[in-house]
C-alpha cells in the first residue's frame, strides 16, 4: 500500500481480513522483468503468454505455487495456486488463483517458516517500489 494508506490501514497476516489482500505489481511483467522477481534464487517459469509460475512449497500436505498474471483487470498480481502433483514430481494441474493473503495464511498454517520468508520477499518488493498490498472487495 502507498505509505499514506499504511498509516491508517493495516491488516495482520493470519487474520481473516488478510485473506482479502493481494500483492499488486506496479509494472507490467514480461519475459525480461520476470527475472527481477526471483525468490530464494528460484526463477518463475512462463507457462503461457502472460502467466508465470514457481513452486513455493511441495510437500505431502501442500503443493503451493506462486502465480503471476493479470488477474484483476489490467493489474499484474502475485497470487498462489495449489498444484496437483503425480509421481511426486509431475505437476498436472493448477487451481484457480488464490489471493495473496489467503495463500500466505494457508502457507502459515502448514509451513510458517516459509510463510515468513515470503512475507519478507513481499516487503523487499514493496521497498524496491515493485509492488503494493491492496484489499480486494
Amino acid at each position: 500500500m502507498p505509505e499514506a494508506d499504511n498509516a491508517r490501514f493495516e491488516v495482520t497476516p493470519g487474520t481473516i481480513e488478510f485473506d482479502k489482500m493481494i500483492f499488486k505489481l506496479l509494472e507490467p511483467v514480461n519475459d525480461l522483468e520476470i527475472e527481477n522477481l526471483e525468490f530464494n534464487g528460484e526463477h518463475f517459469d512462463k507457462v503461457q503468454n502472460g502467466v508465470y509460475v514457481m513452486p513455493v512449497v511441495m510437500s505431502e500436505n501442500l503443493n503451493l505455487f506462486f502465480l503471476i498474471s493479470q488477474l484483476i483487470g489490467s493489474d499484474w498480481i502475485i497470487a498462489f495456486s495449489k498444484a496437483t502433483v503425480e509421481n511426486q514430481i509431475d505437476v498436472t494441474d493448477l487451481s484457480e488463483p488464490i489471493p495473496t493473503g489467503k495463500g500466505l495464511n494457508l502457507l502459515g498454517s502448514e509451513c510458517p517458516i516459509v510463510a515468513n520468508q515470503i512475507l519478507d520477499y513481499f516487503s523487499e518488493l514493496f521497498k524496491k517500489g515493485k509492488g503494493e498490498w491492496k484489499m480486494i472487495k
